[in-house]
């Protein structure tokens, strides 16, 4: 795949400010890595060049861009040099929305806007966004309502980003049917990323990947076919004077190893033979109810996967995408954009900003096209780097530190322990 000149897909973060502190941020993680701040009208003004080639502007990073003073600004600055088929959107929060704000966003060329939305309970809400409520949700969709009913031409969608965890699993079906009946007309849905140690136990997603999954399945069911219970083999493996039976298991685990093994697949044993099928079971039926409220409200639906695919896509990379921290600062994507600290699989890593130039000091599209951010692209879309996700040594010292130098196959792009490419998370593109 080659590369492009151009970048398609722009995303600006014009603020890391924020009115409400959500425990699953990356800012409450205590590392205190986010650096304040919001872009000047002048480093906003150095993106320009590029405006004229792109489908998209996403205008939000880490902090709420309603924070942000000129926002219409930028967003009327945009549609004016952005081709008439590109769209302008942002996330948010939604608390700082008014009628008088919904309005001048639309009248200033707003066409997408995704509020967050995780619960349709008051008191869940004010527990997982800390400074907000389900009102001010109601609120912003009412304002955002009134204000798409009175534009003219291009119209305004409204959608959902609702970020699962085991705690509001069960309520993702009634958030899609509210928020379809309040007026949105898409609902992304993503696995939540842990940036606390604490909060890896709310992950909802398997920590097999679908190869090992798959194998395991497949060694399972022949293992029943044969009389077998494959869930003794952890106890069985340690055992002194083995069974008949049990040398069985474990001569039928092996081969399940080498056969995965073969197929370039690693087989965590003891995190498969202690899958919670009750829990996924159940996730799946929620899922499957959520697809159901989709369709009954006419809500388009985007749903994380509960396991890591094997194959891997960077949508970022691979949807052209560029991104712009406030400060100027160029990156690749969202997983090497800040400084912090995530759960990968349970393990901790930590990240540093992946930085290919600044945009103060020079042209978006000459930092695009040049030598290191050219061959990035190209390394990533080779996918010849390390899936850290599904190695038997974890996080070992190569990609674990924030320092990175090289991979365990001396690979130049950082990406090994990423899982944004896994299918877990989604965010509005």
């Amino acid at each position: 795949m080659a590369v492009n000149e151009y970048p398609a897909k722009l995303f600006v973060e014009v603020t890391t400010r924020c009115n409400l502190r959500c425990g699953m941020c990356v800012k409450q993680n205590g590392m205190g890595g986010i650096t304040e701040g919001s872009m000047s009208p002048e480093t906003f003004e150095r993106l320009v060049p590029a405006f004229p080639r792109l489908d998209t502007l996403v205008l939000n990073g880490i902090g709420e861009p309603l924070l942000h003073p000129l926002l219409e600004t930028f967003i009327a600055r945009g549609r004016t040099v952005l081709p008439e088929t590109a769209s302008i959107g942002f996330q948010s929060n939604g608390m700082a929305l008014t009628d008088e704000r919904a309005a001048s966003l639309v009248d200033a060329g707003l066409d997408r806007i995704c509020l967050s939305l995780d619960t349709v309970s008051d008191d869940s809400f004010r527990s997982i966004r800390s400074g907000g409520d389900m009102q001010g949700i109601v609120a912003a969709f009412a304002s955002l309502n009134k204000a798409r009913a009175r534009r003219r031409g291009r119209d305004l969608r409204i959608g959902i980003e609702f970020v699962l965890m085991r705690d509001n699993l069960a309520d993702l079906p009634g958030a899609i049917r509210w928020a379809g009946r309040s007026g949105a007309g898409f609902a992304i849905v993503t696995q939540l990323m842990p940036y606390q140690k604490d909060l890896v136990a709310q992950a909802a997603y398997d920590t097999n990947t679908t190869a090992a999954i798959a194998v395991y399945e497949q060694g399972r069911t022949t293992a029943l076919q044969e009389g077998l219970d494959i869930r003794r083999y952890l106890d069985t493996l340690i055992k002194a004077g083995r069974t008949r039976e049990e040398e069985r298991i474990v001569g039928l685990v092996e081969k399940m190893r080498s056969e995965a093994e073969a197929q370039g697949i690693t087989l965590h044993m003891e995190k498969l033979l202690r899958r919670n099928e009750e829990w996924l079971a159940s996730a799946e039926r929620v899922f499957e109810a959520a697809r159901q409220a989709a369709g009954e409200t006419g809500v388009e639906l985007t749903l994380p996967g509960m396991a890591p695919r094997s194959t891997r896509k960077c949508e970022f990379v691979e949807g052209n995408s560029a991104f712009v921290s406030w400060n100027g600062d160029i990156h690749p994507c969202y997983f090497l954009w800040h400084r912090y600290a995530c759960y990968v699989g349970g393990v901790a890593k930590r990240v540093k900003p992946w930085v290919f130039g600044n945009v103060r000091d020079r042209d978006l599209l000459a930092v695009w096209n040049d030598a290191a951010s050219r061959s990035f692209r190209e390394r990533v879309l080779g996918y010849r780097f390390p899936f850290c996700f599904d190695c038997g040594f974890a996080l070992c010292d190569y990609v674990g530190e924030e320092e990175f130098e090289q991979d365990c196959y001396l690979g130049q792009v950082p990406c090994g322990a990423c899982l944004w490419c896994t299918g877990l998370f989604h965010c509005l593109q």
